[in-house]
């Protein structure tokens, strides 16, 4: 899947002009406000009102939010009705609940229980299930992992890459995070400011990275090197 371009402007002003092509699994890494989210909401149709877009794609498949595309957010405690039972917030049927839930690793039985009664991995395993329920092309991982403890956060990457072994469909991981994006993506796309700063395979950005922009975002997160997985 190739994004030509994705131009995001807000009156005259340019919030975003980039591209990038999604082989497998792509992580779009860079502070905050640098233009990821916006970049999710384009491909999802999303964009807030006063935005406007231009997204030129080729893609096997069209862009259809909840049908080709689907998001897992970065707060599972607030994507869910905490006054709702996890089975009346799914929009298939509880035989194809229970398919998704054994997929994803969750008991079948806590279909029954309130968002609440659940732990913080638990509910981020209910949301990947509800944006697998329609069998997207595409998944969009909004930073889905920043609410989690670093071991949680470590067992959801795991499941990320063997749902995406398993079921084959494209990944877009949005991050700041150069960590859990070396862990989980093939590739790397790096923005700042909305503009394109470098792309290429993880291992060779991560390994020589051409920009002292990437360069300052792994050395944040690797300031202490022993804790590279």
């Amino acid at each position: 899947m190739q994004v030509r371009r994705l131009s995001i402007t807000a009156g005259s002003k340019e919030l975003v002009d980039i591209g990038f092509t999604i082989e497998h699994s792509l992580a779009l890494v860079g502070q905050s406000g640098s233009g990821k989210s916006l970049t999710l909401k384009t491909l999802l149709g999303m964009l807030p009102a006063g935005l406007d877009a231009v997204l030129e794609c080729d893609a096997p498949f069209a862009l259809k939010a909840g049908k080709t595309v689907a998001l897992v957010p970065q707060n599972p405690f607030t994507a869910l009705s905490p006054l709702t039972k996890i089975k009346d917030q799914f929009f298939v049927g509880r035989e194809r609940v229970s398919e998704l839930f054994a997929l994803v690793g969750l008991d079948a039985a806590l279909i029954e229980r309130f968002p609440p009664e659940l732990s913080g991995g638990q509910l981020q395993r209910v949301v990947i299930a509800m944006a697998l329920s329609s069998e997207p092309k595409l998944l969009l991982l909004d930073e889905p992992t920043t609410a989690l403890d670093p071991h949680t956060r470590g067992v959801i990457i795991a499941l990320m890459k063997r749902l995406q072994e398993e079921l084959g469909f494209l990944m877009l991981f949005v991050t700041h995070d150069m960590h859990s994006a070396e862990r989980l993506c093939s590739e790397i796309c790096v923005i700042k400011e909305g503009r394109l700063v470098e792309s290429g395979p993880m291992d060779g950005v991560m390994a020589e990275p051409a920009s002292d922009y990437t360069r300052t975002l792994i050395e944040a997160n690797f300031s202490n090197r022993e804790f590279r997985i």
